[in-house]
């Protein structure tokens, strides 16, 4: 893996703006940075799961504390199966227990997970303190950490109790990634994909022909600008956002149904190619793209094929929150950097999906 030099630097144009800066070595200035938006060091929890806190945390808390800020932590097991209230529980519980105010702050540092449930606790810890998320996964860093959807899953399904939260900054290191095991990168690696079908064809062309690893810098600050312009124009996603959920509904389903076992990349990268042959089904796009998606994912080294039925799919779907009423909107791609929402009625769903048997 390459990188190029330099600091990319995106501004967020949400109800409350927010930088993402993307530099190599920003972990160890996380005290300096944080300086820089506050105007006293005051006290901060620090929140990651163990196998990050190894790697990381003794750097970030002590740049904290060089900085003159008061550090907390709090650890808990990593994993998507503890995406649960009572680990979001865990983390009001260390808020309150070390007696922080609204003055203070939290620091998410980790992938998806430790963002998505630290920045709920900061959204709903004292009806909201700031704070910041330091994505250590390409996941994290081209996708869940920009636009402040925060939450924790139900068994009912994934990411069913949340709120709209934004970050007071993002931090990406992509040293990072080079910690990061294969598998856990190429989770990414489907998300970035995901963006590339939505809104960069070049970006795209780096994926099908397999040089992605020598464009990772651009690769993140690409995905982030493509996501910072969806949440401008609709921060709480309820129109043209939906679009970046390509490959998500399909991908949820195919989650719960393994029993979260199969990683968010890897099934999102399934709901990708079905929401493409949903898309050919119902001529919205041509053989050449749901080929060309197919290939590339396949020569990163991501799945194609669902290990599920339709009609199993389907049921879960049916709890999806992304559901409005009696219907359902679904993503499908119409060319390589393009997409377009497509609504079906809750009863129209079963017929639809039997287009995938054919």
């Amino acid at each position: 893996m390459t990188t190029a030099p330099g600091t990319k630097t995106i501004l967020v144009s949400a109800g409350n703006p927010y930088h993402v800066k993307i530099e190599r070595g920003l972990l160890a200035e996380t005290g300096k940075e944080l300086m820089a938006l506050t105007d006293k060091a005051n006290s901060v929890m620090v929140i990651a799961d163990h196998n990050v806190c190894a790697l990381y945390g003794e750097q970030v808390e002590a740049s904290l504390s060089k900085s003159g800020f008061l550090v907390y932590r709090h650890i808990f097991p990593n994993g998507e199966s503890h995406k649960e209230l009572y680990t979001w529980q865990g983390m009001l519980c260390a808020l309150a227990e070390n007696r922080m105010t609204r003055t203070d702050w939290v620091i998410a540092l980790g992938g998806g997970v430790t963002g998505d449930m630290a920045g709920f606790a900061a959204a709903t810890y004292l009806r909201g303190i700031r704070f910041m998320q330091i994505p250590t996964t390409l996941l994290a860093m081209v996708d869940s950490s920009v636009g402040g959807k925060t939450g924790v899953n139900l068994p009912m399904g994934k990411n069913l109790a949340g709120a709209f939260y934004q970050p007071s900054a993002v931090l990406c290191d992509p040293d990072a990634l080079f910690t990061l095991p294969k598998e856990t990168l190429l989770d990414g690696v489907a998300e970035a994909i995901k963006t590339a079908i939505l809104g960069d064809e070049e970006m795209f062309g780096w994926f099908a022909s397999g040089v992605y690893a020598d464009h990772m810098e651009e690769i993140i600050a690409r995905c982030v600008a493509i996501k910072t312009g969806y949440v401008a124009r609709d921060e709480h996603d309820r129109g043209e956002r939906q679009l970046l959920n390509l490959g998500h509904t399909m991908g949820h389903a195919i989650e719960r149904l393994s029993g979260y076992e199969i990683s968010h990349g890897r099934a999102v990268s399934m709901g990708m190619v079905i929401a493409a042959r949903l898309a050919l089904a119902l001529g919205i796009c041509d053989r050449d793209c749901l080929n060309g998606i197919e290939q590339t994912l396949h020569t990163c080294g991501l799945p194609v094929d669902s290990p599920y039925q339709p009609g199993e799919m389907l049921n879960v779907i049916l709890s999806d929150k992304k559901r409005a009423g009696d219907c359902l909107t679904l993503v499908l791609p119409k060319r390589i950097g393009e997409c377009v929402l497509y609504p079906v009625a809750v009863p129209e769903l079963t017929q639809l999906f039997q287009l995938l048997e054919a």
